[in-house]
């Protein structure tokens, strides 16, 4: 059987919604740059060998609809590549590298791109709530419950299944977290202490020079080039992040300092199979392991990790202990404290530099971005076992080993 190898990694600074870096560049033209970055790193493969492109997107619609993929194919001036959008919220583009990883095994192609992009700034008229209205009525119970939870500010979260009910799938993500964070008993104090503990490896990662190996630069209308994040802080303390009001509850937990913001970004990955790499003299970044997928209550969505990172290892042979890195993504530190704690990941393993609270979490762009970073820790820090893995809106959970190759 084929293995799957990943030849090229590159993913654009993350910019601030509606207010950042990105703000002007449509997501199909930072998608084409990206792209255009990733391909560069190996001019040995013709891009007209390319079986398939395929770019993850949380929220396809607007600018980011019409199947993007193929308006970026036709952008890269390859109108013979195929392309198709596909959306698994967070771990969007996860699923597109995890497509690859299976085309290439059952021997359906031998190259593939798989990318991600998500540019809060530029959905229409400025957010997802200004939309056409996609919410079944089936859900209409669920949805009140959760809403009249939130505004009492519930001090447990009670199963709905338990009584037969649906629960909520369109549920804000900020109040799964608060649930999650009831569930597990995770403390305003533990998850602000984790979100300082992101804000203060990503300074540390800007400083040893890390970001400058993990960020390619993108040009924006105008001619200027963005080459850093911009949600990195310096010199946050949890005594100022403690001062943080709640967002999502009167009496919650979850606060602008313990979680994500919204962001802009996109990241791609060239794929291939082991013998394609050889035929073109391509020393491989990484060989794709195994992966998993798992589901789970939509209200307390943020363990996802856990199922999904315990299939993915399975798989590979492996328990948490062969692991050398692992990146989590931070959506909110109420779930990443229970996920790595359930999977018994020791803290010096986990984002070492940092994460999605410090860098950001555009939502489609994530599953490549996080593999981008985690194969740029494992060569900058000499490590060889990466896992990566993350909870998913709607209740789910995505994980991937890899192995570094060089």
């Amino acid at each position: 059987m084929p293995e799957a190898v990943i030849v090229a990694a590159a993913r654009s600074p993350i910019g601030r919604a509606r207010k950042g870096s990105l703000i002007d560049l449509r997501p199909d033209d930072l998608t084409t740059q990206i792209i255009r970055a990733a391909l560069a790193q190996v001019p040995e493969l013709d891009p007209a060998e390319i079986d398939d492109l395929m770019l993850g997107c949380g929220l396809p619609g607007g600018e980011q609809g019409f199947n993007m993929a193929r308006v970026v194919a036709v952008l890269l001036g390859q109108d013979t590549l195929p392309g198709t959008t596909v959306t698994r919220y967070c771990a969007s583009s996860l699923q597109t590298t995890r497509m690859a990883l299976h085309a290439i095994r059952a021997g359906e192609g031998d190259a593939f791109i798989s990318a991600g992009v998500e540019t809060v700034s530029r959905y229409p008229k400025g957010n997802s709530d200004s939309w056409p209205d996609t919410i079944n009525p089936l859900f209409t119970d669920a949805i009140a419950r959760g809403e009249t939870a939130a505004e009492q500010g519930a001090e447990q979260w009670n199963d709905p299944r338990e009584t037969d009910q649906l629960p909520d799938v369109y549920m804000a993500m900020g109040q799964t977290a608060e649930n999650l964070a009831l569930v597990k008993g995770i403390s305003r104090q533990e998850m602000d202490e984790f979100g300082v503990r992101s804000q203060n490896l990503a300074e540390q990662a800007g400083t040893n020079g890390f970001w400058k190996t993990d960020i390619t630069p993108v040009t924006v209308p105008g001619g200027a080039v963005v080459a850093a994040d911009d949600g990195p802080r310096a010199g946050v303390t949890y005594e100022k992040v403690s001062e943080l009001k709640p967002v999502f509850r009167p009496n919650g937990r979850v606060t602008a300092g313990n979680c994500c913001p919204l962001n802009d970004g996109a990241s791609a990955l060239v794929i291939t199979s082991d013998e394609k790499a050889r035929q073109l003299g391509i020393t491989p970044l990484a060989r794709i392991v195994s992966t998993g997928v798992s589901a789970l209550s939509p209200e307390i969505m943020g363990l996802g990790p856990v199922e999904a990172s315990r299939q993915a290892l399975a798989r590979a042979g492996m328990t948490i202990d062969d692991v050398d890195l692992v990146e989590i993504n931070e959506a909110f530190a109420a779930q990443v404290i229970p996920s790595y704690r359930e999977l018994g990941i020791p803290l010096e393993k986990l984002n070492v530099n940092g994460g999605a609270i410090a860098i950001g979490h555009p939502f489609g762009s994530t599953g490549a971005r996080i593999t981008t970073t985690l194969l740029n820790s494992l060569r900058f820090h000499d490590k060889q076992i990466g896992l990566e893995t993350m909870c998913v809106g709607g209740g789910q959970g995505m994980a991937m080993v890899i192995e570094r190759l060089s």
